[in-house]
């Protein structure tokens, strides 16, 4: 027997009626018992299959961060729609779940339900964070079959992906076959060059990008600068710094602190101090920037200075501040300053530890200021295994000091450290040529030979330090 008009007309209405109660209930929610309560009705009423409930249900459960409910709803439902689909994928993406996340897009595309321009963006995102390429590149192998690929937010999510990644030649790949490419584009092409190390490259796509005509934004800026400090193009940088200035930009913390480092690195610590002194707002970054900047100046009792204000201003510092304060004391020969921070800090003082940067630190301020019998003998007491920068520093200081001894044992611990490394072969066998202990050397050499270790032609000792200038920037800057 068939319902009469006014009876369906009741139904419709008390349909709706716990459609709204249901939706009211959702952004009143506060505990998960709740939760299980409004699921039940949800299936008692047969609402499973309402997008805009099952959506908000989704969001619900993520505010609470109690995930079981809505993959049990989801799992109810027959083919969910897209948008449904979307919201629980982009819950499990902000939730940093990508196993969970990795499943949940298989059984959408075992369930036959399609994705759109926006369901690779949210998948991709968190595998780029987490760096997880093998499972990324599924994706993108998905996202070609259905041809999506082609789309610009789709091509951006990839190039973002190998960038972080460092799959620097998938990036270019990408990029040049972008018919158009805006700044999100160009400013994820010149991170990967930077985050590569390919620092020229880096300044070389910037100034492509100006001959394009894309105007850059922040992170454009942030990444230049990135590239202008480890490659030290002042010239760019300043440029960068006037373009700032000529847009009216605001110095935020990522900002000011990214052009700070950068003439910082570049040697103009007067202007890292003037940048430092008119941004509004600075972070324990802000600070480490500065340090930094004047400990490689070699002004250590500038940085001294700074630190002790920022302690005053009530900013804790972290593991970097004080590598960049050790280090400051290093390369102004401030021993006792140096020994007293470091007993502060193995005291708890900062509410950390010292690492071994922070050992290798203190090992350096020994070894410059020659009190090599204290260096060595901070070294035998470390609770760490010494590193290839602890031993350089001991190197470099005993052969600027005369210790050809001790420059003998650095220089061995470096080749059992790194038996691949060349350098430290051709230190090792000058030093054994200055005390005349030829057996030594031809020793070096057939160990080199058998491990198929080459001398660049030409390469003497002089041209050696200038490699292992990577031992200094170790220890000298902070990072």
């Amino acid at each position: 027997m068939s319902s009469s008009p006014s009876q369906r007309l009741l139904t419709t209405y008390s349909k709706k009626a716990t459609i709204q109660r249901i939706l009211h209930a959702l952004t009143t929610i506060h505990s998960p018992s709740q939760l299980t309560q409004i699921q039940a009705q949800i299936l008692l009423h047969n609402l499973h299959h309402d997008t805009t409930i099952v959506s908000s249900f989704i969001n619900a459960c993520s505010l609470l961060r109690h995930l079981s409910p809505a993959l049990l709803l989801f799992r109810h439902l027959r083919r969910p729609h897209t948008f449904v689909s979307n919201t629980l994928l982009r819950v499990l993406s902000l939730a940093r779940l990508p196993h969970l996340l990795l499943l949940t897009f298989s059984f959408t595309h075992s369930s036959s339900i399609p994705p759109n321009n926006y369901t690779f963006p949210i998948v991709l995102k968190p595998l780029a964070d987490l760096r997880l390429l093998p499972h990324g590149a599924a994706v993108h192998a998905h996202a070609f079959k259905t041809g999506h690929a082609a789309d610009l937010y789709v091509r951006n999510s990839l190039l973002n992906l190998y960038s972080c990644c460092d799959d620097v030649e998938c990036c270019e790949k990408l990029f040049d076959e972008m018919p158009s490419r805006e700044v999100v584009a160009w400013s994820t092409m010149i991170m990967a060059y930077r985050n590569n190390g390919r620092l020229d490259q880096a300044l070389i796509a910037f100034e492509r990008m100006q001959f394009a005509g894309v105007a850059p934004n922040r992170v454009t800026m942030v990444n230049a600068l990135a590239a202008c400090a480890g490659c030290g193009a002042l010239e760019m940088g300043a440029w960068i710094h006037d373009y700032v200035r000529r847009s009216g930009w605001e110095l935020d913390v990522v900002l000011g602190t990214s052009l700070l480092d950068m003439y910082g690195k570049c040697g103009r610590i007067e202007d890292a101090v003037k940048v430092f002194e008119r941004m509004p707002e600075k972070n324990v970054c802000t600070w480490n920037a500065l340090i930094g900047g004047l400990a490689l100046a070699k002004s250590g009792d500038e940085a001294m200075r700074w630190f002790f204000k920022m302690e005053h201003e009530g900013v804790r510092p972290d593991s970097v501040t004080l590598v960049g304060v050790l280090c400051a004391c290093s390369h102004s020969g401030m021993v006792e300053m140096g020994r007293r921070v470091f007993r502060l800090m193995a005291g708890g003082k900062y509410g950390f530890r010292p690492g071994i940067k922070h050992y290798g630190c203190m090992v350096d301020l020994f070894s410059r200021a020659g009190m090599l019998g204290s260096a060595m003998e901070f070294i035998e007491r470390m609770p760490h295994e010494p590193n290839v920068v602890v031993w350089g520093s001991l190197l470099r200081g005993s052969r600027a000091h005369g210790d050809v001894m001790l420059s003998e044992v650095a220089a061995r611990r470096l080749v059992e450290l790194e038996p691949g490394n060349v350098v430290y072969y051709v230190l090792l066998g000058n030093l054994y040529a200055e005390m005349g202990r030829w057996w030594d050397v031809e020793e070096l050499r057939r160990m080199m030979k058998e491990r198929r270790l080459r001398k660049d032609a030409g390469w003497s000792l002089a041209g050696a330090e200038d490699n292992f200038r990577e031992v200094e920037e170790l220890v000298g800057t902070p990072a």
